[in-house]
């Protein structure tokens, strides 16, 4: 029985930058060559990053996708990597796009694996399940895959496959399977939500179990736009015994060892659900330059630490993939700008993050101190800026009152922040929490100004136990806490009349989040909810709120993804609607 010692290679490609890419993939295949690898894979389009949306319509892209996949195993041989057998993702195309007239339904965009050995394109896959729900619209951009590629490696066969091919039953599992494959690999990019971690090693294993052999999973890790991918690469054997898994949030590079059957099945053709190919690579492998290596299975971690590294990579990515050096942010001394601020400081250095207190005439001392106390704790560039004198001018000119004079404090803070923005070069932060943004409790072209809302997901249930956690955190490695214990445990307020507190516009959060969790993530209806518990008018109110928000919420900056159901991206609703739950 050989051994094939694989290497699963969980990196962080950029949308876009195929040659910083293609930099990447030899970097770490040089890694893997030096671990003695006979195999390394690298995740779902890592070639041009993913996902590449409407990049795909666009030839010229493609047609940099393909150049470039050429030029790597040209370059790869050539750096004297041509030995390992390279499994990457990249995009190709057999026809015009979809959206093209011409198009032929059968051809077009694929989402593709490639194989690379001794300076060539030995061979190439097409993702057979195209995913089209949730944030997927894979169905939008390419055309499904119907042949399964084996690949003959050390007398090992070994099936490749593509993302959605390891969520679905049948297909290329199943397929892989009755053609008799020791070893299946499935390259991805598989986007984090809380507890997705959970899932994956179940299904690996049935899938496993589903083609009677080990399987290797190796996913992406990195922000891009709102989502975030947390790597967690896996091994398993054919009888689901887990052999490594990588870390979380974190380049990494899993190396391990696996007795494999040997094969001499030469069987191709119709295999009921794919067309089966195989190709002849070895019958034998060299032995390893380097000792076999231990495999490490990471230690998994807690829901708010794997929620906070969720946010500090999705921010940082953001901010560092667009160029940018820096951000800004509104530091009232509340619990959400100051959990904000906590985020950006541990994602890009306290040097990088400015922080502005903007008090009005209706701050609290409190708030004022608090904002003060978290700029120490952190050591972020603090700066404060009265807006009394400018509210003053514009009241003067406009004679507002009531909701209008509130939101204009708003508006004054957001051109403040803007201006930094436009004379200094930081990326502009907003701070509101899902909570808020669900029942649109912010204020248009005021507080929801920003480039990016690192809260957009967060319930701001949620938003104080992380909160805890982090200063928790910060305690147990003998740090001090970032964020003021006041800011945690004080009454949330706007500050914008005297006296104000969120509870005078909003329920209680923990009823509000709890409502909010089955309209917004579960999609649950009016009498559903009451049948939860809810109080009925309470559930009116609040659905009415979260339904006519939606103008502001298609208005609102991008935010890191960490539920299953993420405002953006996940849910969907026309603005102008005249459905009510209940009527």
């Amino acid at each position: 029985m050989p051994t094939l010692r694989i290497a699963l290679a969980q990196v962080n490609p950029t949308v876009g930058d195929i040659p910083g890419n293609a930099a990447l993939i030899r970097g770490w295949t040089r890694k893997a060559a030096e671990a003695g690898a006979h195999l390394v894979a690298f995740p779902e389009l890592a070639l041009t990053g993913y996902p590449v949306e409407d990049l795909v319509f666009r030839e010229s892209f493609v047609a940099a996708s393909r150049e470039a996949l050429v030029r790597l195993a040209a370059d790869l041989a050539h750096e004297g990597l041509g030995d390992i057998a390279v499994l990457v993702g990249f995009l190709d195309a057999d026809g015009r796009a979809k959206i093209s007239a011409e198009a032929d339904p059968a051809r077009g965009p694929r989402n593709a694996l490639a194989l690379l050995h001794d300076g060539r394109v030995i061979t190439r896959y097409y993702k057979h399940h195209l995913p089209n729900y949730g944030v997927f619209d894979e169905d939008r951009y390419f055309v499904a895959g119907d042949t399964l590629r084996i690949v003959r490696l050390g007398g090992v066969d070994v099936a490749v496959t593509i993302c959605e091919d390891i969520w679905q039953p049948g297909g290329p599992f199943a397929v892989a399977g009755r053609a008799g494959a020791g070893l299946v690999v499935n390259i991805n990019a598989s986007p984090y939500e809380l507890n997705k971690d959970d899932v994956r090693l179940p299904l690996v294993r049935r899938r496993a179990a589903e083609a009677g052999a080990a399987v290797a999973y190796v996913n992406a890790v990195g922000g891009q736009d709102e989502l975030v991918f947390d790597g967690d690469s896996m091994i398993v054997d054919a009888d689901g015994t887990l052999v490594a898994r990588g870390p979380q949030f974190a380049e990494n590079l899993i190396v391990a060892e696996l007795d494999l059957p040997t094969s001499d099945d030469d069987t191709e053709g119709d295999f009921g659900e794919m067309w089966v190919e195989r190709v002849f690579l070895s019958e034998t492998l060299a032995a390893p330059s380097s000792p076999a290596p231990t495999p490490v299975i990471a230690e998994r971690i807690t829901d708010e630490a794997e929620i906070w590294q969720a946010l500090v990579l999705g921010l940082r990515d953001y901010v560092r993939k667009n160029g940018v050096r820096s951000v800004a942010l509104g530091l009232s001394g509340g619990i959400d700008s100051s959990v904000v601020a906590a985020i950006a400081v541990d994602a890009l250095g306290a040097a990088n993050v400015i922080g502005v207190s903007m008090p009005s005439s209706y701050s609290s001392e409190h708030s004022r101190d608090d904002a003060a106390d978290l700029a120490k704790r952190t050591g972020l560039d603090y700066r404060v800026q009265e807006i009394a004198p400018m509210v003053a001018a514009f009241m003067g000119a406009l004679n507002l009152s009531g909701l209008a004079a509130e939101n204009l404090q708003a508006r004054v803070r957001a051109v403040i922040l803007m201006a930094i923005s436009n004379q200094e070069g930081p990326l502009v932060l907003t701070t509101g929490n899902k909570s808020e943004l669900a029942v649109g409790y912010s204020t248009l072209y005021g507080d929801s100004v920003g480039a990016f809302n690192p809260l957009k997901d967060v319930p701001k249930t949620l938003v104080w136990k992380l909160a805890t956690w982090r200063n928790a955190e910060a305690a147990r490695r003998g740090e001090i806490p970032p964020i003021p214990e006041n800011s945690i445990t004080k009454p949330p307020s706007a500050e914008l009349r005297p006296d104000q507190l969120d509870s005078d516009s909003l329920p209680d959060y923990e009823e509000l989040d709890a409502i909010l969790t089955g309209y917004v993530d579960g999609d649950l209806g009016r009498d559903e909810l009451i049948a939860d518990g809810h109080d009925a008018a309470l559930v009116d109110r609040v659905l009415r709120m979260v339904d006519i928000a939606e103008y502001k919420r298609r208005q609102s900056a991008p935010g890191t993804k960490i539920s299953i159901k993420a405002f953006g991206r996940d849910r969907r609703l026309p603005i102008t609607n005249r459905f009510r739950e209940g009527m």
